[in-house]
């Protein structure tokens, strides 16, 4: 199939803040809007990986800040630093995340590594927001997109910290979406399933290709290798135009996983 030139710069002229932006799902979406036309501010606390995407997607079109979500005073600065570099701020993806070592029952889960986990998922998606807000309601315009995951609607697949930190956002998405939806600012999320980045390789523990005989394993939609850049298409239609109507989805992009829970059938 023949992709038109409108469609190729279906982002053309908006400018967009992504948290966790310099490796994984971020990294592919950063890539992806800059193809896609849009200009994009790389907010994240991997400074060197941040600042050699930003060279390789032109300086022009990528800036990096140093980004703390859980820092109030971080995501503010990210935001401003939109405004100030490109006048506004159209898209704010908060896809900064942690997930911590599998294997931990209940009642051996540290205390600390859970307030650590809801710190950087659920306040961190809570700056993001607020601070994106505070510059889009003025504007009256602006769509927010907060990474989800299937473990938003379901539980036992990955440890209980991560778990009750993906339904707090979809629950803050919905709370969002209904606040400002009459100042015409968006908010959905976008929940994957098991996608190839170093973060989930490096939780699970196994070397990359046995992470991707895994993670195929584990999912119902057979022939189709999930990848970051099939995350961040999703996101490039929630922060576009073309959802203009669509606020308070949470957007599964799992393969069917969260509808068979992971059950086969042949």
């Amino acid at each position: 199939m023949t992709t038109s030139p409108a469609h190729q710069r279906r982002l053309e002229g908006k400018v967009a803040v992504i948290t966790g932006g310099a490796s994984g799902i971020g990294e592919s979406t950063a890539k992806l809007f800059v193809r896609y036309g849009a200009r994009v501010v790389i907010a994240d606390i991997q400074d060197d990986k941040g600042r050699a995407l930003c060279d390789l997607l032109g300086t022009a079109d990528a800036c990096y800040v140093h980004c703390d979500v859980t820092d109030e005073s971080d995501m503010r600065n990210a935001v401003d630093t939109a405004v100030a570099s490109y006048g506004k701020l159209d898209i704010m993806f908060s896809n900064a995340g942690t997930l911590r070592e599998f294997g931990k029952g209940l009642t051996n889960s540290d205390k600390a590594e859970f307030e650590r986990v809801m710190a950087v998922n659920v306040v961190g998606a809570f700056l993001a927001t607020k601070h994106a807000a505070r510059v889009m309601t003025p504007a009256r315009r602006g769509s927010i997109v907060i990474t989800g995951s299937t473990a938003s609607a379901l539980g036992g697949v990955v440890p209980h910290s991560y778990v009750c930190s993906k339904h707090a956002v979809v629950g803050l998405m919905k709370s969002a979406a209904a606040e400002l939806g009459v100042h015409g600012v968006r908010v959905n999320c976008v929940s994957p399933h098991g996608v190839m980045t170093p973060l989930l390789i490096g939780v699970v523990g196994m070397d990359e290709a046995a992470t991707e005989a895994f993670l195929e394993g584990s999912t119902n939609l057979k022939g189709v290798k999930p990848t970051g850049e099939d995350v961040a298409e999703a996101v490039a239609y929630l922060g576009g135009d073309e959802s203009r109507y669509v606020s308070g989805v949470n957007l599964m992009v799992d393969g069917g996983y969260s509808v068979t829970k992971g059950m086969s059938f042949k």
